[in-house]
């Protein structure tokens, strides 16, 4: 009688070939999308900040313009165009600001000095701070570079300030602290407003995509699309950081924000 061998007489079943799953590739070109919407949203909301203030900047120039023509005077022209070449100045920043914020880069990390990042932020929303006579408190340490994308931190900064104000309404405080943390090898950013501040139940879910307590946008243009918080968490992922939230309603909200201290062989590169 002849025993046949088990091993032999099985059958090996053949490799399953794989192949993507569209819905992937469907997902991740929707996400790319989402992104593109958020940043553009971003330069959407500035756009009346932006035509208001070169508004201003324009009537300066035109203003210190006639005032050089009318006066001889050696000193009433250098301050003629002392003052239009400030103004020409401000406007050129602006413009190159807002041009980054509409461009789609890809987020290359460099050396940043994050108080730089902060101080150019402010200049895009000093007027709109002013006009909703909001009060901005800076408490900022020196800090060591970190590494980050100086165009995403502004969405970033941009997204939580105006959040803040939107917050507050008008008549507050927004304190922005950036700090060195030694024991964890970071650096702090804080943005605390003196706002409405969000409920515990809603705290949970202030991350998720579209998820707004917005009707929409205010009077200034800005807010409501649900695609802020979102992309501020995305974009704090990618620097590597940990974003955190704390708000006690009718007190006010705070984000802190972690980004690791850029390594020494990083530090060989030009900082931004």
């Amino acid at each position: 009688m002849t025993i046949s061998n088990p091993i032999a007489s099985t059958s090996i079943p053949s490799p399953v070939a794989t192949h993507p799953d569209p819905r992937d590739a469907w997902i991740e070109e929707l996400q790319s999308r989402m992104v593109q919407l958020e940043r553009l949203a971003a330069v959407g909301e500035l756009t009346s900040t932006t035509t208001h203030e070169f508004n201003n900047l324009l009537m300066t120039v035109l203003n210190y313009a006639k005032m050089g023509l009318r006066n001889k005077d050696d000193a009433t022209r250098e301050k003629a165009f002392s003052r239009i070449l400030e103004a020409a100045n401000r406007g050129a920043k602006i413009t190159s600001m807002v041009l980054g914020l509409s461009r789609s880069r890809p987020g290359e990390l460099e050396p940043t000095q994050l108080s730089r990042v902060v101080d150019d932020t402010l200049v895009l929303l000093e007027r709109e701070m002013q006009k909703y006579r909001i009060l901005v408190d800076k408490q900022i340490d020196e800090v060591p570079l970190v590494m980050a994308a100086p165009d995403q931190i502004q969405r970033l900064l941009l997204n939580l300030l105006t959040n803040a104000r939107q917050a507050i309404g008008e008549n507050g405080m927004i304190k922005i602290k950036l700090a060195f943390e030694a024991s964890s090898q970071s650096v702090a950013l804080t943005i605390r407003d003196s706002g409405c501040g969000i409920s515990q139940e809603l705290l949970t879910k202030i991350f998720d995509p579209f998820f707004t307590t917005k009707s929409g946008p205010d009077s200034s243009g800005k807010g409501g699309t649900g695609l802020g918080l979102s992309a501020c968490k995305e974009i704090v992922e990618k620097h590597h950081g940990r974003i955190r939230v704390e708000s006690t309603v009718g007190k006010g909200t705070a984000f802190c924000i972690r980004f690791p201290v850029a390594t020494d062989s990083a530090k060989e590169k030009p900082a931004a």
